[in-house]
């Protein structure tokens, strides 16, 4: 009987021993993807319609937020204050420290350092007109960017005074991967 008692033993501690373990390894995953999300990676919902047709509202994007620095044509999460209603924004990046941008008003062509952008992703190429903070061309100062939403006839940035150049400090991360809505899943460059 002792040997019964002893097998059963062996067997309830074996359980126990192998349920410890298991928690550990959930635990230890838990904490590797809590810091992985608070350090290196974001996701952020969108909220709007300034990045149609590239975002709509309520895509979910993950972004980098690591040692990111601003580069021309990257999607990224403002936190500047602004007067819009202080939400974070997502913008692209269209000009950043020292380069020179223009908006014809004729034409609507962006240009950047004399070069006109060749912008397929926005929505509409005719821009309206409303109350532009800057006259052009306009040389970005050290530590800021241009930016602006891919659907420019409704979109709140830096053509507007309530938010005018963005601070690269207040710039959240680059967006790199739609994870949300299924079906369109994927990279955003």
């Amino acid at each position: 009987m002792s040997e019964k008692n002893n097998k059963q033993e062996n067997q309830t501690t074996g359980f126990v021993v192998e349920l410890y373990e298991w928690l550990e390894a959930i635990a230890f995953a838990l904490s590797i993807v809590v810091i992985l999300f608070t350090f290196l990676f974001r996701v952020v919902s969108v909220s709007g319609p300034s990045m149609n047709p590239t975002l709509t509202s309520g895509d979910r994007i993950v972004l980098n937020s690591i040692l990111y620095t601003p580069q021309n044509g990257d999607i990224v999460v403002i936190t500047q204050p602004n007067s819009h209603d202080n939400e974070p924004l997502i913008k692209r990046v269209i000009a950043v420290e020292g380069q020179t941008i223009s908006i014809d008003a004729d034409t609507d062509a962006v240009t950047v350092d004399g070069v006109k952008l060749t912008e397929t992703y926005i929505l509409d190429p005719d821009i309206q007109r409303a109350g532009e903070s800057y006259e052009y061309p306009l040389t970005i100062p050290k530590g800021k960017v241009f930016v602006m939403g891919d659907n420019r006839n409704d979109s709140f940035d830096s053509r507007d005074p309530g938010l005018g150049l963005v601070e690269e400090k207040y710039i959240m991360g680059k967006a790199i991967f739609r994870i949300y809505p299924f079906e369109r899943v994927g990279g955003l460059d």
